[in-house]
């Protein structure tokens, strides 16, 4: 249970740190923002990195455990558990958020909980999150795999470096998920167009960490 409570944690603080960097930040409103956001997002994938990564692995996002499991990584269970576990820590920090911001006196923050949606239509918010999950999640895979070198030994910042990069292409066209159970706690508060286009943010993020796991297993040393 160690594992899966790691990944709880590890997800409840990526999505309340990187959404309430979006939130605080109003992130979309300037270009200040939306790096502040990105920013935010990265740093607290490194910091989880190092903190559950020889706990749990720090996936914190189902399809990066998707991606890991079809590379034989984890088993069917693990692979289950950690997504629920996942899933609860990022409700759990959308809840929390949700409340701060609820029960701010300046009124100054809205009420926004860092929500995904579409600004361009689920089409293209569809391609951009597989895209984007794609290219995130085969980072991942490269830079933790044993037989790549030493490459693991930075894989937490580069992990985070890359997460930094996703976040300044995709949150102008839809916030930027990449990561299904992110965007699921957040837009269980938020309601509406959140809600509606909730789908957009676990197919696309699912469907790229399986190219990724797919392209990795073509391209990955053997030793």
């Amino acid at each position: 249970m160690k594992k899966y409570f790691a990944e709880l944690v590890g997800t409840f603080v990526l999505t309340f740190l990187g959404c309430g960097a979006a939130v605080a930040l109003g992130c979309g409103s300037d270009t200040a923002s939306v790096v502040g956001t990105a920013i935010a997002f990265g740093l607290a994938v490194v910091a989880m990195a190092y903190t559950i990564g020889g706990i749990s692995g720090c996936h914190i996002n189902p399809a990066i455990t998707l991606g890991v499991f079809i590379n034989g990584g984890i088993s069917a269970k693990d692979c289950a558990m950690y997504m629920v576990f996942q899933i609860i820590g990022a409700v759990l920090a959308a809840a929390c958020l949700a409340g701060i911001v609820a029960t701010d006196p300046s009124a100054v923050i809205t009420t926004a909980t860092g929500a995904n949606a579409c600004a361009y239509g689920t089409t293209n918010g569809l391609i951009v999150e597989i895209v984007l999950t794609m290219l995130f999640v085969l980072v991942v895979l490269g830079a933790t795999s044993k037989t790549n070198g030493a490459t693991n030994n930075f894989a937490g910042l580069a992990i985070g470096l890359s997460l930094i990069l996703i976040h300044l292409v995709g949150i102008h066209f839809t916030g930027t998920s990449v990561n299904p159970a992110r965007s699921i706690g957040p837009a269980l508060f938020e309601q509406g167009q959140a809600l509606a286009e909730l789908w957009v943010f676990i197919v696309g993020p699912l469907v790229g960490g399986v190219l990724a796991a797919c392209i990795w297993k073509f391209i990955a040393p053997a030793e």
